[in-house]
């Protein structure tokens, strides 16, 4: 029973986790078909933020160090939202429907990104203290314990989830985004500034990156690469859950969370890895569009 739980527990910790990457990567990538390399940077422009946000609490208000957090999450988001903003208004406005050129250009960005993270912070990983009542973890039988720190990412990816569901289908905002999702010709037509709607969506999506980032810096020390370890699983949940498709994200984060677990506990981490990818693989054979489809009509 004990190891029952601690699966589920663990498919939903590591869900959560690929949730939280591949939530903004959704909106980008699925949503505005912009293929983003660069989106792993982004995730590490969020951590490398919460990493100041830390210090500046150290140097100026070490009495409130364990509530740096509160102040990091906003911060990161802001800061990567940003980074996507100006990206999107300076470089991928210029390259939409052209996906070869916006991977290339996009992959360029990322090692931009990681070169000055190494001028900057240097080489090296740095670490990014737990706040106090972020550690331990809540017992639940004997031998079986669930860590704070992923109990609180799974409290966030599920607020981000929420956040993201109230946008697009509770505002004005996110109604001109399906709008111009669905047919961007139709929505220019009526009125709805088609541009400005791809630099907000591509600044939230960045944002979210940057919470990801934030998130990530409460499993270990934190580097240059750390977007790289993240990408390639961020495309696969998109791809899988279906292009376009938020609540196939939320579905797909989770069932791959689930198929690594329970790889990784009868083989090694990197087995597991390998057998999930299979799986998805010959799922995608079966099912190009994904587990969630977007729906569209077929012209007769």
């Amino acid at each position: 029973m004990e190891v029952f739980f601690l699966q589920i527990f663990n498919s939903l910790s590591v869900g959560s986790i690929l949730l939280l990457v591949a939530i903004g990567l959704s909106i980008i990538f699925g949503i505005m078909k912009v293929i983003n390399m660069a989106h792993g940077e982004l995730i590490m422009i969020g951590a490398y933020m919460t990493y100041l946000i830390q210090n500046l609490f150290l140097k100026t208000m070490p009495e409130y160090l364990n509530y740096f957090y509160f102040f990091a999450l906003p911060a990161s988001f802001i800061a990567a939202g940003f980074t996507g903003f100006i990206l999107e208004k300076g470089i991928i406005r210029f390259l939409y429907g052209r996906p070869l050129d916006t991977l290339l250009v996009t992959w360029g960005i990322s090692l931009i990104f990681q070169q000055m993270a190494r001028n900057i912070f240097g080489a090296p990983n740095v670490e990014v203290k737990t706040p106090s009542w972020l550690q331990g973890g809540f017992e639940i039988m004997d031998s079986l314990q669930l860590p704070f720190p992923r109990l609180f990412i799974l409290v966030i990816a599920f607020l981000s989830v929420c956040g993201i569901y109230l946008y697009i289908y509770r505002t004005k905002s996110g109604c001109t985004m399906r709008a111009v999702m669905q047919n961007r010709q139709m929505a220019s037509c009526i009125g709805i500034n088609t541009k400005k709607v791809d630099a907000f969506n591509f600044a939230l999506g960045s944002g979210l990156a940057g919470v990801a980032g934030c998130a990530l810096c409460l499993l270990g020390p934190i580097g240059p690469s750390l977007g790289t370890y993240y990408i390639v699983d961020a495309f696969l949940v998109v791809v899988l859950g279906g292009v376009g498709k938020i609540s196939g994200t939320i579905l797909a984060a989770f069932i791959i969370g689930f198929l690594n677990t329970t790889f990784e506990f009868s083989s090694t981490a990197t087995m597991g890895k390998v057998l999930a990818l299979i799986i998805v693989i010959i799922f995608l054979q079966w099912k190009p569009s994904g587990l969630i489809a977007l729906k569209t009509r077929a012209l007769e």
